[in-house]
């Protein structure tokens, strides 16, 4: 009798284990989603489908464990297993087990009002303050039904004096139709003109703009950062240059209207900013160790070289580009001493999902390094991103069946300290800037009115030392709701206010950055 009890016992402890261990959609899920992956998988947004509540994340659980575990999802194309940059959009080892427990245990949704808030994407831009240019594409309608198209705008700057970028983002019209915004200034009137050949607003062109001669300016992305630069850098606008924007539209978006505009920030003196230069140091035309050439049928693989200036130079970012019959490309550097600097590399190459990539610091490299860049080529029928069916002859070009190797860099001339210098201090397993909720963040607290029980949520960067108090509109403390160590991650739980007389209240939280309140009320 008392070994079945006992064995009974048992199993319901290791139940209710289980059960405990489950991770759900409310307090487990959701934010991992809305901080990752809610900027493009919202209505209206780029993907494909919407995650932004329990119901769209379940029709979807499947897939999206298989994309996270493939690492397809969220897309970020440099492999962190070769150099870890700035802005990484990664999970964590946690965060991917959290998904597949979730889906594994039956998604299931938890307690709703535990929840944390729907994230609101600003349709003004994420940059605070007011933009000192805004370039602004006329309203364009896609004609992209069976073929991507890249779609090139001229806007003059209508600058008259030379200025130093300090920031800048894309703000896209139709978030559901732009996939990413290169940026370009344009000084020779060549993009101008190739404007002026054809009707619509803007010319297609896929490589880049048409020109070599346009000044490379950076690019965005759905799901990136804005383009900042450290204090005191900036880069250079010239003067009466005309701003050229290449957006991508995707396939099956014909008939759809867009109305992109960049939000440009400029720095209020060019007295002590140090420029910033973006340029394809690396590039099939001049340091490719043979012409950039693949017949049909045949895959091949090219190194570029560049010995560096007898200048020491600080590297901030760097953008790889090929067209869409390379497969993988590296970069790397050598230094005069024979240290090996990592800087990219890229193992599954795709086109579409190219971008601008910052180191977590600035690099120092030395007078007289080495910079490399290596890249893999298949132009088979294996190659299902062949432009070509059956494979041709592929040569270097700007036209879709050409292909490119160039390595964007962004530079400076080195000055002492200049590897001191971070643009990103977060710890790099997914934990960044990028996510939504950032900082700590104190939410509305459920219900309201309470009664018996009070549901307090709050979203914390790091582990940090902090107090939850009640306190009453003259300042006496109530209750301690929680004090010690405030965990990573979204936390959300609920405590007992039923001794609590009615009234109004203030939660407070208190941390070593500050103090957060939300007010309550309470009702009997």
């Amino acid at each position: 009798m008392f070994r079945t009890f006992t064995l009974t016992l048992a199993c319901v402890l290791l139940n209710s284990y289980a059960f405990a261990q489950s991770k759900v959609w409310s307090t487990d899920v959701a934010p991992i989603i809305y901080n990752h992956c809610a900027s493009c998988h919202k209505s209206g947004g780029i993907a494909p489908f919407a995650l932004m509540n329990y119901s769209n994340a379940f029709a979807n659980a499947t897939s999206m464990l298989a994309d996270v575990k493939s690492g397809k999802m969220p897309p970020w194309p440099p492999d962190p297993k070769y150099s870890r940059l700035a802005h990484e959009r990664l999970l964590s080892s946690a965060e991917i087990n959290t998904i597949e427990n979730w889906v594994n245990n039956g998604a299931k949704e938890g307690d709703p009002a535990l929840a944390p808030p729907q994230p609101i994407f600003s349709n003004k831009g994420d940059l605070p303050g007011t933009p000192d240019l805004i370039a602004k594409i006329p309203a364009y309608t896609s004609t992209a039904s069976t073929n991507d198209v890249y779609q090139c705008f001229v806007l003059p700057s209508g600058t008259t004096v030379d200025k130093y970028i300090t920031a800048f983002e894309a703000v896209p019209g139709n978030r559901g139709i732009v996939h990413h915004v290169l940026v370009f200034a344009d000084t020779t009137g060549i993009c101008r003109h190739l404007d002026s050949l054809t009707p619509e607003p803007g010319y297609v062109n896929f490589g880049g703009v048409g020109t070599n001669k346009a000044i490379m300016l950076g690019g965005w992305v759905p799901g990136g950062a804005p383009v900042q630069s450290p204090l005191g850098f900036g880069i250079r606008l010239p003067k009466h240059a005309d701003i050229v924007l290449q957006i991508h539209y995707p396939k099956g978006t014909s008939g759809q209207t867009d109305s992109t505009e960049v939000h440009f920030f400029f720095s209020p003196t060019s007295t002590g900013i140090r420029n910033l230069s973006i340029q394809p140091a690396l590039n099939y035309v001049t340091n490719i160790d043979s012409p950039l050439f693949i017949p049909a049928n045949t895959t091949r693989t090219f190194t570029e070289h560049l010995v560096v200036p007898p200048i020491d130079i600080s590297l901030l970012g760097i953008a790889p580009h090929m067209h869409l019959i390379g497969k993988n490309i590296r970069s790397w550097g050598v230094t005069p001493a024979g240290d090996t600097q990592r800087y990219i590399r890229v193992n599954n190459w795709d086109f579409h999902w190219q971008g601008f990539y910052s180191f977590r610091n600035l690099i120092k490299v030395p007078a007289n390094s080495d910079l490399y860049a290596s890249a893999y080529y298949d132009n088979t029928i294996g190659n299902l991103d062949n432009p070509s069916s059956p494979p041709k002859d592929v040569s270097g070009g700007e036209q879709t069946t050409d292909e490119m190797m160039l390595v964007y860099f962004v530079f400076t001339p080195y000055m002492p300290g200049d590897e001191n210098i971070k643009i990103d201090s977060t710890t790099p397993v997914g934990i960044t800037p990028l996510n939504y909720y950032r900082g700590f963040q104190l939410f509305d607290p459920y219900p309201d009115p309470a009664n018996q029980l009070l549901a307090v949520k709050y979203y914390s960067e790091s582990n940090t030392e902090g107090m939850i108090n009640l306190v009453s509109t003259d300042g006496r403390v109530m209750h301690t709701i929680k004090k010690g160590m405030m965990q990573q991650g979204y936390t959300a739980e609920y405590y007992n206010v039923a001794d609590i007389p009615t009234g109004i209240y203030i939660l407070s939280v208190n941390i070593a950055g500050g103090m957060l309140t939300k007010k309550v009320i309470i009702k009997h």
